[in-house]
């Protein structure tokens, strides 16, 4: 196939001339599973060519699973790629500038989010998958920050922009992208989709073959891919094999959930869905760099986990239920619906592990706390929210109704209070938050405005006319460094001692994100769980006050050695002998150890 784009890599290619067995039998597998009426070795061949097109080749033997692909050391920062402006510079050679000189010891790895060139969804309806949005940058500016931090780049694999080459082509009847698109017809019954937005599914566009009705699960503007056409999926491997070759190693698999679509069905998590996945995971496994695949399924708990698979889908899944629940405790200051998630968290497979954030560039989830909170509870947060400036996205029900999809707050904001009203404790309150997330099991991943205190941002919601603006604030570098510089602004404070926690996180192998964890039991104003090293030479008690309240626990509650010394890592201190008491002040943290 001759692409439109002139970074693209160009057909014919050449098939690698040794195949492991393993992956030629594992890729015949799959795609007879997805594609069982087509020439099952022309798509081996296919695959095989598209993900290495030269002679480089695969691994002679895939990775297997293990927990070395990452260590306590690693956290990432999600932002933008013009997230710092200032006029002169290009935005991707301040995020440079900033992750070089005020992150370079702290955190490991950067997703930055679509900086392909687009029309709408701030970068999530690509035009072209080959290029970089030249208003950032080039590719140039990405190998640069890929060269000092570990990459996290999205693969928009559902849908693009229905202003890309791609799409015009399709209109324009030109194969092979005259069936890239899915297509519908209004007069079926499409009752059963689950819908995470409220405009119409289908749009009416004509086309060079007739008026065509395509599937657009995100906007009007995001045309679905039609992955029953196996070009499709070939297309994809090519998109992913560039983009490895320009240094992206974690791979985010955005709205991964609702790629294969059938008449009838609900459209989300179908069967296929789950294997292309697991064909993306082994070519993975049998690529030289290591690559981390990472799916992004803003949906219920149990759905959510389901793409670890049989260790054998993605690496890493996010953990979408943390948000809600997490803002929940600290508005209600209790752990008791923590607790109860926590405990019912499986570990995760050997190979996986889970992404810890508490905020992201969209909102805060609320389909992942279905089933954990009742509707009122939900609701509840919802109303807090909105009282501290919050805004709410919907989504359409099956009978009709809309329903929040998400609240639209910055997350700092959002803890500016309890369900009792504000208070003084906003960056206490915040900061405890940031602590859960950091010690529990997982890799976290830390929202770049999160980082910097930043508030709610109107004026991008007034200029955009987007809710979730409200948290993807531009700052303009020099007031943010004139912020930062000031120990008595927010920022400051919460730059100064998150990025203090995530130093001393990467130095202790209790917070591997694959060491044993258990919950604790120490009533509801304290959220605390046990991480014990994989060698089991670190035991770490991570305990939360959730309440503007000074709690006391007994040392005798907690499961603390004796004959050896224990010490808070966060305050220093030094904890007493079995009989005294461990005191903590309104939200403080502790990371007790040995």
């Amino acid at each position: 196939m001759v692409s439109f784009y002139a970074d693209a890599p160009q057909s014919p290619v050449s098939t690698p001339k040794r195949i492991p067995k393993r992956l030629r039998e594992g890729l015949s597998h799959l795609l007879q599973s997805i594609y069982p009426d087509h020439n099952n070795d022309a798509l081996v061949a296919g695959a095989l060519g598209a993900f290495w097109p030269d002679e480089e080749g695969p691994r002679p033997r895939g990775r297997p699973p293990g927990n070395t692909l990452w260590s306590e050391k690693d956290s990432y920062i999600i932002t933008y790629g013009n997230t710092f402006v200032n006029g002169e510079h290009k935005p991707l050679d301040l995020l440079y500038d900033f992750l070089d000189t005020r992150l370079r010891d702290v955190a490991t790895g950067v997703h930055i989010l679509p900086y392909f060139p687009y029309t709408s969804d701030d970068g999530f309806a690509v035009t072209d998958y080959y290029a970089v949005d030249g208003m950032l940058g080039a590719w140039e500016d990405i190998g640069r920050i890929a060269g000092q931090f570990r990459l996290m780049s999205d693969l928009v694999i559902n849908h693009c922009s229905s202003q890309s080459v791609m799409f015009n082509e399709y209109r324009l009847g030109h194969p092979p992208y005259d069936r890239f698109f899915f297509e519908a017809s209004p007069e079926e019954d499409l009752s059963m989709v689950v819908r995470p937005r409220a405009h119409p599914l289908l749009r009416e566009v004509e086309t060079a073959n007739g008026t065509k009705h395509v599937w657009c699960t995100f906007s009007h503007d995001q045309v679905d891919f039609d992955f029953s056409n196996p070009e499709v999926l070939l297309e994809f491997l090519r998109i992913l094999r560039f983009h490895v070759d320009h240094g992206v190693r974690t791979i985010r698999l955005d709205a991964i959930a609702y790629l294969w679509k059938e008449i009838g069905s609900p459209s989300i998590h179908l069967q296929q869905t789950h294997a292309v996945v697991r064909l993306l995971r082994l070519l993975s496994d049998f690529c030289k760099h290591p690559l981390v695949l990472i799916t992004e399924t803003n949906v219920p708990n149990a759905e959510n986990l389901s793409y670890f698979g049989n260790r054998n889908e993605t690496h890493v899944v996010y953990n979408f239920s943390l948000p809600p629940l997490l803002l929940h405790a600290l508005l209600h200051g209790t752990s008791k619906h923590l607790n109860a998630w926590q405990m019912s968290m499986p570990p995760a497979q050997l190979g996986c592990t889970y992404f810890n954030f508490t905020a992201s560039h969209d909102g805060i989830g609320m389909r992942p706390a279905e089933g954990l909170l009742s509707d009122e509870e939900i609701d509840g947060v919802i109303a807090t929210a909105k009282r501290f400036g919050g805004l709410a996205s919907m989504r359409k029900m099956p009978d009709g109704s809309v329903r929040t999809y998400e609240i639209n707050i910055a997350l700092f904001d959002a803890l500016k209070g309890t369900v009792n009203g504000e208070d003084e404790w906003n960056i206490e309150r915040f900061l405890c938050s940031q602590t859960i997330a950091l010690g529990l099991e997982g890799i976290p991943g830390i929202y770049i405005h999160s980082l910097l205190g930043t508030g709610n941002d109107y004026e991008g919601v007034e200029k955009s006319g987007h809710n979730r603006a409200i948290n993807r604030r531009r700052w303009h570098y020099p007031d943010l460094l004139d912020q930062l510089e000031d120990p008595q602004s927010p920022h400051a404070r919460v730059f100064q001692g998150l990025t203090r926690l995530l130093k001393l996180r990467a130095r202790q192998p209790g917070f591997h994100p694959n060491a044993t964890q258990f919950t604790l039991q120490l009533g509801d104003k304290l959220f605390g769980f046990w991480r014990q090293s994989l060698d089991r030479s670190q035991s770490i008690f991570a305990i939360h006050n959730l309440t503007a309240e000074t709690v006391t626990v007994p040392v005798m509650s907690l499961n603390l050695i004796g004959g050896e010394v224990w010490t808070d890592l966060i305050s220093g201190e030094e904890i007493g002998p079995a009989g005294s008491e461990i005191s903590f002040e309104p939200y403080q943290c502790r990371w007790i150890t040995n």
